[in-house]
């Protein structure tokens, strides 16, 4: 029988192309976009400073590295009722490697274990197709948030763009649509998709195995759902939910260097379902749910100004079960303001100022009486939400970097070798201002403050805190403005990160040609 994923992947292929053969019969030229760049950083310490590394698709991560980046790409026309697009991007390069952890089973001791990013890689591949109001993609392509601002966020707390992007299919709507008889009034976006991370072999190459456990070859899940009112009006109301999910695989948990068990997980049609909906598990006794599931409740406010611009408020609660998704986690969540000017050459363009808060997990216990056998206490506390963690799945990553927000400290950092996160009990500040100095000068700065205090079920004795920084500038010639170059001075300060300094240039190139038929 075809696995799942792969009848999707069947399926999809046969509808793009049968898409994409129309849209070009009817379409005299293709217009297609290229770009070419070389990017080089440097830091004090084995990994870039938190704001270098952040928010870009894990593409720079380390202390030095020497990247060339080629990407090509047409992209899908969403005003006309048959459409397609098509795009690749690939990296390749140095990068410099970082030590971690790993014992010996032999020896009986810990040995450096020294690791670096691939030589080469896809960071995107996909071909999507609309028909309408619904579109299809298949490949990995970077997501783009309904509710922060990419550039200038600390980052979303479900689907940041702070890591690879993940393969696979997904479909839904094309940006939001007009709900029939409301006249435009409300509006409706969404998507769901089935991925793979790709990521095992860096799992396998990270992990210390000698304590807790290592999960590989499983499988992700995203959906969202967004509800808008009229975007033309003064005021604009945004609600939605995000949801995502790891499932299937198998997961090996060693304990002093022994690997003790291996439970596998499923992954057929049922495992599929249940992933959707968040049924009961298989493929084991305590596999209590199918997959690791957490999300998100969003909510924004706009106000649009009169000649232009708007200021919008925000604020995602995020859940990892039922008591967060019931909101019992008290003011947990991301709260931001956004400002943007209507003015592109302004000194101020954008500027954003956001509070984290996850400090609360729906309290420190979680005790469910119907996992414990012959218990004399029968009450319930479904607290220990542990966000971006999971009692048989590794932290919420991709080789290394948080899926979500990267605001809570990526796995990356762990040169222990533990595949988990260590410090999402915390709470911080995050700023970002973008703006320009003349028209051929931009600015971006991004500043934070952040302190944690471990997790619920492993707390520090003493919190650690950090201070981060980054200004950024861009500067296009007048007389080339297809060229762009780039340069990033940031640091970190204090005892999460350790103190850092790094600094990044880049030189891009985009240019574009058309196809005619």
């Amino acid at each position: 029988m075809m696995k799942p994923h792969h009848l999707l992947t069947s399926i999809v292929t046969l509808l793009l192309c049968c898409g994409t053969t129309t849209a070009m019969a009817q379409q005299r030229d293709i217009d297609i976009d290229y770009e070419a760049s070389l990017t080089f950083n440097t830091g004090s310490e084995q990994l870039a400073p938190y704001y270098i590394a952040s928010n870009c698709g894990g593409t720079v991560t380390q202390q030095h590295s020497a990247l060339l980046r080629a990407a090509l790409w047409h992209t899908m026309d969403t005003t006309v009722r048959l459409s397609w697009g098509a795009g690749v991007e690939l990296w390749s390069g140095y990068a410099s490697s970082a030590d971690y952890e790993r014992y010996n089973m032999t020896t009986g001791t810990f040995e450096a274990n020294s690791q670096h990013p691939a030589r080469a890689w896809v960071q995107q591949a996909y071909v999507e197709g609309k028909y309408r109001s619904v579109m299809v993609m298949l490949g990995g392509k970077r997501f783009t948030s309904h509710l922060v601002n990419d550039e200038l966020s600390s980052g979303d707390l479900i689907m940041s763009g702070n890591a690879r992007p993940p393969v696979g299919v997904r479909a839904g709507f094309v940006n939001f649509q007009n709900i029939p008889f409301t006249r435009g009034w409300l509006q409706i976006a969404g998507e769901v998709g089935y991925y793979t991370l790709s990521d095992s072999k860096w799992l396998e190459n990270h992990y210390n195995y000698y304590n807790h456990f290592i999960n590989t070859d499983y499988l992700f899940h995203y959906k969202n759902f967004y509800l808008r009112t009229r975007p033309d009006q003064p005021v604009v109301f945004t609600i939605g939910a995000q949801a995502s999910s790891q499932f299937g695989g198998t997961a090996t948990y060693y304990n002093n260097g022994n690997a003790e068990r291996a439970i596998k997980l499923d992954k057929d049609l049922k495992a599929f379902w249940r992933t959707m909906i968040a049924g009961s598990g298989g493929g084991g006794g305590d596999n209590f749910v199918e997959g690791n599931h957490l999300g998100s409740w969003d909510i924004a406010l706009d106000y649009n100004f009169k000649h232009g611009g708007h200021i919008r408020g925000y604020y995602q609660s995020p859940w990892e079960d039922g008591s967060g998704i019931g909101m019992l986690n008290g003011f947990d969540g991301l709260w931001g303001v956004e400002y943007a000017s209507a003015d592109p050459d302004a000194w101020v363009t954008g500027a954003v100022i956001e509070y984290m808060d996850l400090t609360n997990h729906s309290g420190p216990i979680h005790w469910a009486p119907a996992d414990h056998e012959n218990t004399p206490i029968t009450d319930e506390a479904t607290g220990n939400d542990d966000y971006y963690n999971n009692y048989i799945y590794n932290g919420y990553q991709s080789h290394g970097m948080s899926i979500g927000s990267p605001f809570v400290r990526s796995t990356l950092y762990n040169t222990d070798g533990y595949m988990r996160y260590r410090d999402n009990v915390m709470r911080g500040v995050h700023v970002g201002i973008s703006g320009c100095i003349t028209p051929q000068l931009r600015y971006r700065l991004l500043a934070s403050y952040r302190k944690a205090w471990g997790t619920t079920s492993i707390p520090r004795a003493a919190s650690v805190s950090d201070t981060s920084m980054m200004l950024e500038g861009t500067y296009r010639p007048a007389r080339q403005p297809a060229l762009a170059f780039k340069a990033q001075l940031a640091f970190d300060s204090g005892s999460l990160y350790g103190d850092n300094v790094g600094g990044l240039i880049s030189i891009t190139y985009h240019g574009n040609f058309s196809i005619s038929r």
